[in-house]
């Protein structure tokens, strides 16, 4: 294995009383110490353990020591690179020790794997500036800048670039493990995608088998299928020098519920016509907010890569074609949108920015998107086909509840095919690949007392939607399952669930059964497990 410079990267503290003390290598921070508390807790304010110690390091070589110390003692261990678990997967009170890896954030070009190595622990937007920055590329992932690779890549990450690029895991080429055998040894293990790699599968697991399953990932390696040559310049995709960017909104009090529905449905029939990969169409990327009505406003951003030929009719046309049988057109966006967008009343119309530049603005300026003080709660489905007006009208019900009050309400259409439909359903975990977009319900609020009002909202608005398929979005010829980087533990109660579709099959299809094979091989002792961890074979 090629040495990492930062593997000898020790450092130093001083010992003041209760301050925390290095240990093999890490960082080691208790309840005595004056950190502990922010380093317990998840991004969703719900979620805070009281683990009897965070392991803090700074270098990949540092994690094994302390897998080793959680087997040897039988403590629970649980991963953090960025914190934005959207489940208590990492935090929870089975939760002794954390691996916190958040600091962990170096990006380099690794030659002995001809590859950009990016580890776990870095957040998306210094991971995009480092590779623009520095040679020009970048990966088509998140568009929130401080959640980390750690789970993102593994859960199979899509951001703005999904439909001209793919998903990040497109341009996997390697992941650095560190997994415990049978016999509770710790291994590190590099598995790539070379057809003869004896661990190709577990690199297979990693690109969409999610977070916290197969052990602890300390270096993704990345290099785009086809590449070549060994200029880093040359090895993932260029993002457009520039793109058109923007944002406009429909007024709740301006839509019937009719228009309501059709809106939808624009934005749902225009994916499922444009999914192919070779698409023209596939430079054009847009989410849509559906706010509820105490936000004032539904919206709508939308990003085209301004290089390609008339980008610009490219952006008029789906604006035109989204607005079609709306009585009122679409306005500039003047007010919060919700979780992903803030507001930006200087975007009255639509705006030709650098890629980095936007792509800074989209995932900074909103503070809901690194809100910690915020509750939530998050369900998610992939859309195959066009909305039945069932469904469109059941979204227009619970947005339009009168007992309801929250602006930060919002159920999300984001964008799928286009290159992500370019892979086969076996080629990757990730197995939703027939999608033409996602959904997700996407609850916020402050008081705790509020905490069984909007759980209840989103069970409730959810379970109608998909009442004829048992509450859930079965896999069909109109819905295919659930996103696992979105997770929901509701898939796993039968009072909530009440298809015969399990959870795990709702994230990963036929793929599950190779996703246990790998679990057994490489975690047959189950170390790294959460409510929706995929299990290993008995032993």
């Amino acid at each position: 294995m090629v040495h990492h410079p930062a593997d000898d990267a020790v450092g130093a503290c001083e010992n003041h009383g209760s301050d925390a003390v290095r240990a093999a290598g890490s960082m080691t921070v208790t309840p005595d110490d004056r950190q502990y508390p922010d380093l317990v807790r998840a991004l969703n304010a719900r979620f805070v353990a009281r683990p009897e110690s965070v392991r803090v390091v700074d270098a990949p070589s540092q994690v094994p020591a302390v897998v080793a110390e959680a087997v040897r003692r039988d403590k629970r261990l649980t991963v953090r690179s960025g914190g934005h678990c959207l489940e208590d997967f990492v935090f929870n009170a089975g939760t002794q020790m954390v691996l916190d890896l958040s600091r962990m954030k170096a990006v380099y070009y690794h030659p002995g794997l001809n590859a950009i190595a990016v580890e776990a622990g870095a957040g998306l937007l210094d991971v995009y500036e480092k590779l623009y920055g520095t040679w020009g590329v970048t990966i088509p992932g998140g568009i929130c800048y401080s959640v980390g690779v750690g789970g993102h890549v593994s859960g199979g990450g899509w951001g703005m670039l999904v439909r001209r690029d793919g998903l990040v895991v497109d341009h996997l080429y390697a992941v650095e493990v560190v997994h415990v055998t049978a016999n509770g040894s710790v291994r590190t293990v590099v598995a790539t995608r070379e057809p003869d790699d004896p661990h190709r599968d577990l690199w297979w697991a990693h690109t969409g088998g999610g977070g916290g399953n197969f052990g602890v990932v300390t270096r993704y390696f990345f290099r785009s299928p086809g590449a070549t040559g060994t200029d880093p310049c040359r090895l993932l995709p260029r993002p457009p020098a520039e793109v058109l960017f923007s944002a406009v909104s429909w007024a709740w009090r301006d839509l019937t519920r009719d228009e309501f529905v059709r809106l939808v449905q624009n934005y749902a029939s225009w994916h499922v016509a444009n999914m192919a990969p070779d698409s023209p169409n596939r430079f054009v990327t847009s989410f849509m907010l559906l706010n509820h009505q105490s936000n004032g406003q539904i919206g709508m951003v939308t990003q085209v890569d301004a290089g390609v030929p008339h980008a610009e009719k490219l952006l008029d046309e789906y604006l035109a074609y989204m607005s079609a049988g709306v009585t009122t057109g679409p306005g500039a966006l003047t007010e919060p949108m919700g979780e992903l967008v803030g507001p930006m009343p200087h975007l009255a119309k639509p705006q030709r920015m650098p890629w980095l530049q936007c792509t800074r603005f989209m995932g900074t300026t909103n503070p809901q998107l690194n809100d910690p003080t915020l509750r939530a709660k998050y369900k998610s489905a992939y859309m195959k086909a066009n909305f039945p007006r069932a469904h469109a009208e059941t979204l227009y019900k619970h947005l339009t509840r009168t007992d309801i009050d929250n602006p930060k309400i919002n159920i999300q259409l984001t964008p799928y095919g286009g290159q992500t439909h370019a892979v086969g359903e076996r080629e990757t975990a990730l197995v939703h690949r027939g999608a033409a977009f996602k959904m997700l319900w996407s609850v916020l609020w402050n008081d705790p007392a509020d905490d069984a009002k909007y759980i209840a909202w989103a069970r409730e608005s959810y379970a109608e939607t998909y009442v004829e398929t048992g509450g859930v979005p079965v896999p069909n010829d109109v819905t295919d399952g659930c996103y696992v980087n979105y997770p929901d533990t509701d898939l796993n109660d039968l009072a909530y669930n009440k298809s015969n579709v399990p959870w795990h099959e709702l994230y990963y299809k036929e793929n599950y059964s190779r996703l246990r094979r790998v679990k057994t091989a490489y975690d047959p002792r189950n170390v790294f497990r959460h409510r929706q961890s995929v299990r290993p074979h008995a032993r």
